[in-house]
């Protein structure tokens, strides 16, 4: 085939931002996202008075923003996969700002829980960033930005505590709703300026029905876990609750198996290298934030209790905000590991790391240098367990699936930070000391609780030796055929594929194609993926789980081209011709693996 270097008009390829660019404003939303969920945590004890209401009602000023964010992250990580990422992030951020200014106009109950759901709904930047990281970024900075941007949930609450401190100290209560906003629309600004949108897209109708039943499953299941301790674990509210969970995600389960278009695809999530680190979230969430829960009320527990340390709110904001100091600069390292070592290594690193902290942490409570020495190293292990997560189940999945497994990933650390609050409140509340007329946790049971904590991180290494190694999405990867209604089995024969089909798309002059976008068309005629053009022609596009039979390149002002995928091959180029039709549309021409130039009857490409 021709390779002259010829100047052909075609439309030219966006210039692709700096790398460093992009990590930069993807996880500065991440990070805002995330400090909405702690933004109100100064005001806890306040909000009664502030909202004229009473605590177990102003308490739902929290719960909703949970409740939001868990609903909201699935949802939106598949409308990513189908629609664009970018798109549906800039939506979320748009909610963020909608739900910063009502919260901060009004001092009304009911406006305040609207706004606070809306800007929990914001959570799911953290797995669209992730995602759009993966097909934005260069292999060698794909593995630290997505170390920083999955950190972000751990960073928002390890330094929103303090930010949301200083604040509510200088300024009234409205002034956190106004700062929260600002920077959302910065976001959104930059976001818009600075990310280009995906063109890895799986198409498909949104499965509103579903959708609807897992919210539902989530609410019930969020409810009895964060309320369990207010409402009492055996109340009719908690049991209820408790009960349309199961109900709801039973039947959600069932559904989702039988529909053509899923919102979570079960069968994908069933596999071992995508369901253990799921599962192994949940615990690592819990772990935490489990310190964040624990560690303040230490602080601030009055001297005279016998183990507290009589800090201001702000004081105790500051003796932790290491915590998220640490995992920010610990992100880099997390990446280098898993780069040399792969990402299973640092996931065990940081899991031992947690583990490690949380029992010289029941030792270290006697000053505010030893509990910030402590949460610092609880950051670290955090740092290293939670960017090693997606990375873990990016190999496992296709590229058009990756903003739906990264959704449900966050789901499951949201499991697990929920959880945390409801033993802490447990355990704490279960042995007090009477300092006058306040009841404060004993020293043995915060010791209990961090033991708890340490306890999950240690659950969690060990469920996470059986996390399969996989290779880079680049290398030779093994696959388990077309998707089973039955989980994989460990003595499943493994057939190997490439990851990845590359090619060029050209022009009959051998010029580059640049801006063409290759279409992917499995067996049964549904797209599979579609894959940018660069400037040199060049494409690499991930089919998923299933083979493609037909790649269809397509550029304006000219006609489209076709080429059959023979069993075994993984390179193919493509040639474009000037359309040389007018008043009906060019058929485009199919090559068969013996290159051999056939006339298709008919052929439609999704797009």
């Amino acid at each position: 085939m021709p390779q002259a270097a010829v100047s052909v008009p075609s439309s030219p390829a966006p210039t692709a931002p700096r790398p460093a660019l992009v990590v930069t404003v993807l996880s500065s939303v991440g990070l805002v996202a995330s400090l909405c969920l702690t933004l109100v945590v100064p005001l806890v004890s306040q909000l009664p008075r502030l909202l004229e209401t009473s605590a177990a009602t102003a308490s739902w000023v929290i719960t909703s923003t949970l409740l939001a964010g868990a609903v909201a992250t699935p949802i939106a990580g598949r409308l990513g996969d189908m629609v664009g990422k970018r798109r549906v992030l800039l939506a979320t951020l748009g909610l963020l700002v909608v739900g910063s200014v009502l919260c901060a106009v009004t001092a009304d109950l009911v406006p305040v829980l609207v706004g606070r759901s809306l800007q929990g709904v914001a959570v799911s930047a953290v797995p669209l960033g992730i995602s759009l990281m993966r097909d934005t970024l260069p292999p060698a900075r794909l593995g630290s930005g997505i170390a920083l941007m999955s950190a972000t949930l751990g960073i928002g609450g390890g330094l929103g505590l303090p930010l949301a401190a200083i604040i509510v100290q200088l300024a009234d209560w409205h002034a956190l709703f106004w700062v929260a906003g600002g920077l959302g629309l910065v976001g959104v600004v930059l976001v818009a300026l600075v990310i280009p949108e995906s063109t890895t897209r799986t198409g498909g109708r949104f499965d509103a029905g579903g959708a609807v039943v897992l919210s539902i499953g989530l609410i019930g299941l969020l409810l009895a876990v964060s309320k369990g301790a207010e409402w009492g674990w055996t109340s009719a509210a908690t049991l209820t609750s408790a009960a349309i969970a199961v109900v709801a995600l039973l039947g959600w389960g069932f559904y989702e198996l039988r529909v053509r278009d899923p919102l979570v695809d079960l069968r994908l999530n069933a596999r071992r290298a995508v369901l253990l680190p799921n599962l192994i979230s949940i615990p690592v969430g819990v772990a935490m934030f489990t310190g964040m829960v624990v560690f303040p009320q230490l602080l601030t527990a009055p001297v005279a209790s016998g183990h507290g340390l009589g800090m201001s709110l702000l004081a105790a904001g500051v003796t932790l905000a290491p915590m998220g100091l640490v995992m920010m600069a610990m992100s880099p390292v997390t990446a280098r590991i898993s780069a040399a070592a792969g990402p299973r290594t640092s996931l065990w690193i940081g899991l031992v790391v947690i583990a490690v902290a949380y029992l010289a942490g029941i030792f270290l409570v006697g000053a505010a240098w030893q509990v910030s020495l402590v949460i610092a190293v609880i950051g670290a292990g955090v740092a290293l367990s939670y960017g090693s997560l997606p990375a873990l189940i990016m190999r496992a999945v296709p590229t058009t699936r990756t903003a739906a497994a990264n959704g449900l990933n966050t789901l499951m650390r949201s499991i697990g930070t929920s959880a945390a609050s409801a033993v802490a409140a447990v355990v704490l509340s279960a042995s007090t000391v009477a300092v006058g007329d306040t009841l404060v946790p004993s020293l043995g049971a915060i010791r209990t609780t961090l033991l708890i904590a340490a306890g999950c991180a240690v659950l969690a290494l060990l469920v996470s030796f059986a996390v399969p190694s996989l290779p880079e999405p680049t290398e030779e990867v093994e696959e388990f055929g077309p998707a089973q209604p039955a989980e994989v089995t460990e003595d499943a024969v493994p057939v190997a594929r490439p990851a990845l089909l590359r090619g060029r798309v050209l022009h009959d002059d051998g010029g580059p194609a640049a801006g063409a976008r290759v279409t992917l068309v499995g067996n049964d005629g549904r797209q599979l993926a579609v894959a940018p053009v660069d400037q040199d022609g060049a494409f690499a596009a991930d089919p998923g789980p299933h083979r493609p039979v037909l790649l269809i390149a397509a550029l304006a002002g000219a006609a489209p081209a076709a080429v059959h995928v023979a069993p075994g091959q993984d390179t193919l180029d493509l040639v474009l011709s000037p359309t040389r039709t007018r008043g009906r549309t060019a058929v485009p021409e199919i090559t068969g693996a013996s290159s051999t130039p056939t006339r298709a009857p008919r052929c439609t490409a999704h797009s």
